[in-house]
């Protein structure tokens, strides 16, 4: 039986996480009132939306080490990062730092960053980059406003100061997308502890910077400031006493995601992002596959789909191209949490809640408002949250992204079409 979610009007999910999942994987009944009084709790004095820390704290009753389950793996919650554990960018806020201190070396070639790059975009590089600095050797991208801009619209758009496509070919639109794994690639011919120690001192100036601060790379004014989400933080630390194996599945590079994930008590084995190939110590522009596809220059991210098959295989061992399918429900993380798109995959597969983050992303969000298991947490941004979507999300014409990248309606497990909906949690 279906639950949905309100209207705008009103976000109350009667009921919601007591629906139960079918018969065949049904979960651990929950413990008695008694019983959950010992059980680890999340933070009444944190703030959520609506009922939402109850629907959470539900969940962790049934699965965690309250629910009664004796041997047997532990339960898995998986989390996006940016904007889902923390607020804004921590890849941006990693390039905006790399930039500024002139850590961008120049590659030969600006082709053998990306199989994809456009020769517009080549053109653009090596115009606005120049050719005077040694290969290999640091771009002065401080000083270079023309080069620090090229270098952040591509990453930021896309597309190349004057408008061109930075990217073009053909990809699997649920698996990658050129421009997430460019980020690594520009790193190239550094060490990953170098890559993290840039990630760390952008760490500590963006958490240093006032709330609501900007800064400038080029010309773009991007945000200036990360925040740790109290609430997330606090989750995570509930779910590890709880017994569960929490980990991040992020699309930044794997050393810059590393260099933030300790601030929530996760080490480097439960941070999964874009692994790059490594020779001779340092990055290269390859980046590891997954599943049956092989290693390449970032056919297979974790993004999207590819999030899902990262968590089969990094996390349940699953191998081949069974590890982009969906799990039986021993197979599958308990709780998943994301912001974007880019998450919906796996935070669907989850069994227990999934937490989406509401930035108006219109596949994600379809999918918490239209609520099919009854276990869709939708929740604002903790800090400075969007404002309500005018309209409806066009989920039953537009709702889904498929490989191509063509937008498709958006179905249920069932097949129906999801129908369109209206923004709730704002």
């Amino acid at each position: 039986m279906r639950k949905k979610y309100a209207t705008a009007v009103g976000f109350v999910i009667t009921a919601a996480l007591a629906a139960s999942v079918p018969t065949a994987t049904a979960a651990p009944a929950a413990p008695s009132a008694a019983a959950r009084a010992h059980c680890p709790q999340l933070d009444k004095n944190i703030k959520w939306f609506g009922t939402n820390r109850a629907k959470l704290q539900r969940m962790i009753d049934e699965r965690g080490t309250c629910s009664g389950r004796t041997g047997g793996p532990r339960p898995v919650a998986a989390f996006d990062w940016d904007n889902t554990v923390v607020k804004n960018d921590i890849t941006d806020a990693t390039l905006a730092w790399a930039l500024k201190h002139d850590k961008i070396l120049r590659p030969k070639s600006w082709k053998d960053t990306s199989k994809w790059l456009t020769p517009a975009a080549d053109r653009a590089l090596t115009k606005a980059c120049g050719t005077s600095v040694p290969v290999g050797k640091p771009l002065r991208t401080s000083k270079n406003v023309r080069c620090a801009d090229e270098i952040f619209e591509i990453r930021e758009k896309s597309k190349t100061m004057a408008g061109d496509a930075a990217f073009a070919g053909k990809w699997n639109h649920r698996r990658t997308v050129p421009a997430y794994a460019w980020i690594p690639q520009l790193f190239s011919g550094h060490t990953p502890a170098a890559l993290g120690s840039f990630a760390s001192k952008a760490r500590a100036e963006q958490l240093a910077a006032p709330l609501g601060s900007k800064q400038t790379v080029g010309t773009h004014t991007i945000a200036g400031y990360v925040r740790y989400y109290d609430q997330q933080k606090d989750l995570i630390r509930t779910l590890k006493k709880a017994g569960f194996d929490v980990y991040i599945v992020s699309a930044s590079s794997e050393p810059i995601a590393e260099a933030w994930s300790g601030g929530v008590g996760l080490d480097k084995a439960h941070t999964i992002g874009i692994r790059s190939i490594v020779k001779k110590g340092k990055l290269t522009p390859g980046i590891k596959g997954c599943g049956d596809v092989k290693d390449g220059m970032g056919e297979a991210l974790p993004y999207m789909d590819g999030k899902r098959c990262m968590i089969n295989e990094h996390i349940f061992k699953i191998k081949g191209a069974k590890a982009w399918q969906k799990q039986d429900f021993a197979h599958r993380i308990a709780l998943g949490a994301g912001d974007a798109d880019t998450d919906v995959t796996f935070v669907d597969d989850a069994t227990g809640a999934h937490l989406a983050i509401n930035r108006n992303k219109a596949e994600l969000m379809c999918r918490a408002y239209d609520n099919e298991d009854g276990r869709w947490v939708a929740n604002p941004m903790f800090i400075d949250p969007m404002p309500r979507k005018s309209g409806t999300y066009a989920c039953s014409t537009a709702g889904y992204t498929r490989p191509d990248g063509k937008q498709a309606p958006l179905r249920r497990h069932d097949g129906s079409v999801i129908p369109d909906q209206a923004d709730a949690a704002a």
